[in-house]
C-alpha cells in the first residue's frame, strides 16, 4: 500500500426528515457542513471532498473553497454514494476513503485520523471504525444506541441495536452494569477501502441487515472484516433535531470554540 494517505469525504443530502436543509442550516455565521470541512481540513487528509446531490450545497461549500463532487440522487445510503465518488475521482482500489458525517460539526481531527490509521495498520481488513464505552444502562437497553462486539484482534464480530453482550446472570435479576467496560457504542465514523466500495454497491442488503436496520452488517455478511479501534477522546454527538443545532450553536458562538480558530 503506498503510504498512508487518505481522503475525507463528507456526504451531503439536503432532505433531512427532522431537520429540512440540516448541512446548510447557520451554526456561528457558516453552514453547518462548514464547520464539517474545516474539521475535516484539519486531520492528516490529504484531500477533503463533499459529495452532494444538491445544487444549493454545492453553491455554498464551492464559495467558501470546498471540492465538491456531484453524485446521482438516487443512492440508497452514504455508503452508494461514497463508491460513485471513487469512481469519479479515479481512485485505485488500495486507496483509502473516511466518511465523515456532514451532520457532525463537532468532529475532532484526531478521530478521522485515528479510523484512517486503525485500517492501515490491518491490510487485512476492508473497513475501520470506532466505538467507546457503555456506562449508562440506558444508553445499552436503547435501541438507537448501536453495540459492537470485538475479537481479541479488534476485529467486529457483531453489531446490534440490542444490548450485547447480554450478562446472564446480573440482567436475570436486574439490568445493571457491573463492568463499564464490557458494553462498547459504536460511533458511526468509516475508513473505507475503495476495492471494497466498488464491491460493497453490488450487494443486495444482507438478511442481518434487514433486520438490524445496520449497513456494516452486509460487509459481515459477505465476510469482509471490520476493525473496530476505541476512540482516542469522546466523540460528541452530531446534529439530527432542532435542539441539536441549538446546543451545537451554542457552543460555537466563539472562535476558540473552534480548533484553531476561524
Amino acid at each position: 500500500m503506498p503510504g498512508r494517505d487518505f481522503i475525507a469525504v463528507i456526504p451531503a443530502r439536503f432532505a433531512s426528515s427532522r431537520l429540512p436543509g440540516k448541512p446548510l442550516a447557520e451554526i456561528a455565521g457558516e453552514p453547518m457542513l462548514a464547520h464539517v470541512w474545516r474539521r475535516a481540513g484539519q486531520s492528516a487528509a490529504r484531500r477533503v471532498v463533499v459529495a452532494t446531490d444538491d445544487s444549493r450545497i454545492e453553491q455554498a461549500m464551492t464559495a467558501l473553497g470546498a471540492e465538491v463532487v456531484m453524485t446521482r440522487a438516487d443512492h440508497p445510503s452514504g455508503t452508494d454514494r461514497l463508491a460513485e465518488v471513487a469512481e469519479r475521482l479515479g481512485l485505485a482500489d488500495d486507496a483509502v476513503l473516511v466518511n465523515v458525517q456532514g451532520d457532525e460539526p463537532l468532529i475532532p481531527p484526531t478521530l478521522i485520523d485515528q479510523v484512517a490509521g486503525r485500517l492501515f495498520d490491518d491490510p487485512g481488513a476492508s473497513i475501520a471504525t470506532l466505538a467507546e464505552p457503555i456506562a449508562e444502562v440506558e444508553s445499552l437497553f436503547n435501541p438507537n444506541v448501536v453495540k459492537v462486539v470485538r475479537a481479541l484482534d479488534g476485529r467486529a464480530l457483531y453489531f446490534s441495536r440490542a444490548p450485547i453482550p447480554w450478562d446472564r446472570d446480573a440482567f436475570a435479576t436486574r439490568p445493571e452494569l457491573l463492568e463499564t467496560d464490557a458494553w462498547l457504542r459504536h460511533i458511526g465514523l468509516y475508513a473505507y477501502r475503495v476495492g471494497f466500495l466498488a464491491e460493497y454497491r453490488d450487494w443486495l442488503p444482507s438478511p442481518l441487515e434487514r433486520l438490524e436496520h445496520l449497513e456494516q452488517l452486509r460487509a459481515l455478511h459477505h465476510g469482509h472484516a471490520i476493525q473496530v479501534a476505541l476512540a482516542r477522546e469522546p466523540h460528541p454527538a452530531g446534529v439530527d433535531t432542532a435542539e441539536d443545532l441549538a446546543r451545537v450553536r451554542a457552543l460555537l458562538t466563539t472562535d476558540d470554540a473552534e480548533p484553531g480558530g476561524h
